[in-house]
């Protein structure tokens, strides 16, 4: 099949399948039509706070995040930003995060619950669950994935696959979208949820250009289609790294032209 030869038109008289078929997502190729700016943001993943030692190891990672070369438009905290999901662990890191010179946003982790609740999560960073906004032409998703505590065999909930459907039809399917998640959505990543796939179909047609996740903590990078599927290394004092590997800190990516470039920036103190 000729790519170059096909209208938007003749696309659109295509069934789903036939273009899904033939890995031609509209988002995809329609996607330059649009214009996009040019930015950059942080993600990072499994803070674990747990403790007053927490403060000193954060400060530093923020005013590291703050001195970083050229302006970030804003911070993704891809979950278990605490340990025990207690008032006491929130409390102070949501003071330390609010020194970053850009917008933070977050979802849930498992660490992030009580036996029981989530509300200090709640309370510490409201309208931080399931939620969606747009920067400069990119559409980005955040979702929550988790099941209480639950850490393994876990399931994106009713209610996330829900929003997600209500979601869809609000967005430009040509724009450029990103996805991020506590829960891993490789299906080869240990820990992956267990309906990945279903919540990944739902962005079919969409222009999905990456995902980024935590919970195992370590670099693991799939695709779906043109998607690309990461996690990444911790970034915390009291926790280790799942691979084994010794190195902890965050991804700077820089959206350019509709296309995301990645960089790991190690962290430690002393």
């Amino acid at each position: 099949m000729n790519l170059n030869s096909l209208s938007r038109r003749s696309m659109l008289r295509m069934s789903a399948s036939s273009l899904l078929a033939a890995g031609l997502w509209p988002g995809r190729l329609w996607a330059a039509d649009k214009d996009t700016g040019n930015f950059r943001f942080v993600v990072i993943n499994d803070l674990h706070y747990q403790c007053p030692e927490c403060a000193d190891f954060f400060s530093k990672l923020v005013e590291q995040v703050n001195a970083t070369k050229g302006d970030l438009d804003f911070c993704i905290l891809a979950g278990d930003l605490s340990d025990n999901g207690t008032p006491e662990q929130l409390g102070p890191l949501r003071e330390i995060v609010d020194k970053l010179r850009c917008k933070v946003v977050t979802v849930p982790g498992n660490h992030d619950h009580l036996k029981d609740n989530r509300k200090p999560y709640e309370q510490t960073f409201p309208k931080s669950t399931n939620q969606h906004f747009e920067h400069k032409g990119w559409q980005f998703v955040g979702l929550d994935t988790c099941d209480g505590q639950k850490s393994n065999k876990v399931a994106a909930s009713q209610a996330t696959l829900d929003y997600v459907d209500g979601l869809l039809p609000t967005l430009d399917r040509s724009r450029p979208t990103v996805v991020f998640t506590h829960f891993p959505l490789n299906a080869k990543t240990k820990y992956c949820l267990t309906n990945a796939g279903a919540l990944l179909d739902r962005f079919k047609g969409c222009h999905l250009a990456a995902t980024y996740g935590g919970h195992f903590h370590g670099f693991t990078e799939g695709k779906a289609g043109d998607t690309v599927l990461t996690t990444n290394r911790c970034c915390s004092l009291k926790r280790n790294n799942h691979d084994g590997t010794q190195e902890e800190g965050y991804f700077v990516v820089e959206a350019r032209d509709g296309l995301l470039k990645r960089e790991f920036v190690p962290f430690a103190v002393g």
